[in-house]
């Protein structure tokens, strides 16, 4: 049960001991976008449970010893707000920080040093006990109540959470939404987003083995092509996005195997290769577009996800299969090096005071666990894959609402852009998709 504790004086000698043992994390950014919220976690803290020393609420920087110490968590002396309102991290930034740190570590006490001038110690005595951990066959069978149950748009929204409706066995309830695309010019108003839908397609073509589904994926695929055959110069719609790595690649990919034709693949490394000479930064992380070098949350969530599906699907002798999987697992490499202790990247993935962001956790957890499973990845990354699994855990909720998944987002001209951008706090059909993905995957489903 947590406790909390009236305001708290302890000796300097006791203070002077543990402190320098313990590490300094940026939890989050104040107000201005760039003064840091910083927490002292002790040695061995085990990310939740514990006791939270919280100081400097009032701006006057606190000093003491817990399981996790932040001592200035305004350090802008802003007015907070509890719970707080508005859009999260964008408004009252220095309240989301800090409320959203409570609610994921869940730590058994929290004590509040010095004044508490804006009410958090009884706004927390308010708040609803955690729930039972589940498991991922849980998981998804909970979301699948509620994503996965209309397909009135062709894109990948729907469509993650309708092809997780088919490993979950739900075929022909699919199949019966997908039907008047039968007849339909699927490509008569054709985006990036509606070529991915078409993965919906690809896995019927699958599981009934109607060739009318394969007629469809085929289409997509041969958009890569001129009249006289020849390659084009990339997948068209990219608009200069990273997201066309997954928008584009699987579903090509995904044309070659179910034709036989291997010219499919070819145009998939074509695509990817064009994509990196606009969006691929030195470091190895992804910008999201030309405009500005920021690497957005989903903006490298697409390409590890959208590598993984179309190595699924490269015959292992195809010339070009070295180069995907190289790229892959150089991707994996970086990527590795930003998820925070908790199991999250964060909205903007290089910088730690950016908000853990739910939907490319777990689009970046599943390209990881796919890669394990098919031995791209050697297993010292399934480590990486559970503290994922257990922070989305903590962020979807048993009636299918989700915390902290970034909104629809275009190329965006600033930093700031990114960093502001607002996370959903609901039901949310993007978040929802690529979640029950997630759950399938780690439940042996796909």
């Amino acid at each position: 049960m947590l406790r909390l504790s009236r305001q708290w004086l302890v000796p300097a000698l006791f203070l002077a001991l543990p402190l320098a043992a313990q590490t300094t994390r940026v939890i989050g950014y104040a107000q201005d976008g760039r003064t840091t919220i910083e927490a002292r976690v002790a040695p061995g803290y085990s990310g939740t449970g514990g006791t939270l020393l919280i100081g400097g609420l009032d701006g006057a920087a606190a000093a003491g010893s817990a399981d996790v110490v932040i001592s200035l968590a305004n350090p802008l002396k802003a007015t907070l707000q509890f719970p707080p309102t508005g859009v999260p991290y964008k408004e009252h930034a220095e309240s989301w920080t800090l409320w959203r740190w409570i609610q994921f570590h869940q730590p058994t006490e929290i004590k509040i040093q010095g004044a508490d001038p804006d009410g958090l110690r009884s706004a927390l005595a308010q708040r609803p006990a955690p729930g039972p951990q589940r498991s991922p066959i849980e998981v998804a069978r909970q979301l699948a109540t509620v994503y996965g149950h209309d397909f009135n748009q062709l894109t990948y929204l729907p469509g993650m959470a309708l092809i997780s409706q088919m490993r979950l066995g739900n075929v022909d309830a699919v199949a019966k939404l997908a039907e008047p695309y039968l007849t339909r010019d699927t490509l008569n108003r054709a985006s990036s987003l509606t070529l991915a839908g078409h993965m919906v397609f690809a896995e019927l073509a699958r599981r009934t083995k109607d060739p009318r589904y394969t007629t469809l994926v085929k289409k997509v695929g041969d958009l890569g092509f001129d009249e006289a055959g020849a390659m084009r110069e990339s997948m068209p719609y990219h608009t200069e996005m990273s997201d066309s790595f997954f928008m584009a690649g699987p579903i090509t990919a995904m044309a070659g195997t179910l034709t036989g034709d291997r010219k499919y693949f070819d145009m998939v490394a074509k695509h990817f290769r064009f994509m990196q000479t606009l969006t691929l930064r030195s470091d190895g992380l992804y910008r999201h577009s030309p405009l500005v070098d920021t690497a957005w949350s989903r903006g490298n969530a697409f390409p590890a996800l959208g590598m993984a599906l179309a190595l699924s699907e490269f015959p292992k002798d195809h010339p070009e299969r070295g180069y995907v999987l190289g790229e892959y697992q150089k991707l994996m490499t970086t990527l590795a090096r930003y998820q925070d202790p908790d199991g999250m990247w964060h909205e903007i993935i290089d910088e730690p005071g950016s908000y853990p962001e739910t939907s490319a956790t777990s689009m970046i957890a599943t390209a990881m666990l796919r890669g394990i499973r098919q031995g791209w990845l050697d297993a010292s990354y399934q480590a990486r894959v559970d503290r994922a699994w257990r922070a989305v855990l903590l962020r979807t909720n048993p009636d299918g609402t989700l915390l902290d998944v970034c909104e629809s987002t275009n190329k965006m001209p600033t930093r700031e852009d990114y960093l502001y951008r607002g996370p959903s706090n609901g039901k949310d059909e993007r978040g929802g998709g690529m979640m029950l993905l997630f759950a399938t995957e780690l439940a042996g489903l796909q």
